[in-house]
């Protein structure tokens, strides 16, 4: 699985002005819902849902929102970079700025852990977090994550 196949470019936002991970994540179920036609609260829920398990931040500034949404037919992601990194009770008590939101249709199980392990994999590469924090705007963004990742890293 290639990053290309579940991030479109209209996925990727750089986000300036959030002050919460309840801005945060509404600033990504809002994106999803403009991506996938689905329904912007109903995303929101199911990511407030997942997080209610606990935090998805995995530490280092990173977190892989995710959660299961019937309104898509396929895993779609999204990518945020944050101007101010926000408080998302990581692991590692650190704020976050880089954030990779996965939605998964209800019942795809397989699919979804695929994506999960993949985008972990990709965002614990330190040289890609460099760049993606470096980067000016969303097609820079885009253009990092689209590139194809050596064997070695993919999953």
């Amino acid at each position: 699985m290639e990053l290309t196949d579940i991030l479109s470019e209209e996925s990727v936002i750089a986000c300036t002005g959030l002050k919460s991970k309840q801005d945060v994540l509404k600033a990504l179920a809002e994106r999803a819902a403009k991506v996938t036609g689905g329904d912007a609260a109903a995303i929101l829920a199911a990511l407030a849902e997942r997080e209610e398990l606990g935090s998805t931040g995995l530490g280092n500034g990173i977190a892989i929102p995710h959660g299961k949404f019937s309104g898509t037919a396929r895993v779609t992601a999204v990518f945020a970079r944050l101007d101010t990194p926000v408080e998302f009770e990581a692991v590692d008590d650190q704020p976050v700025d880089l954030l990779m939101m996965l939605l998964a249709p209800v019942g795809a199980g397989a699919d979804h852990l695929k994506a999960l392990a993949r985008v972990a994999r990709i965002l614990r590469t330190e040289a890609i977090v460099d760049q993606l924090r470096a980067a000016s705007d969303a097609q820079a963004l885009y253009a990092i994550l689209s590139r194809p990742i050596a064997t070695t890293q993919a999953a």
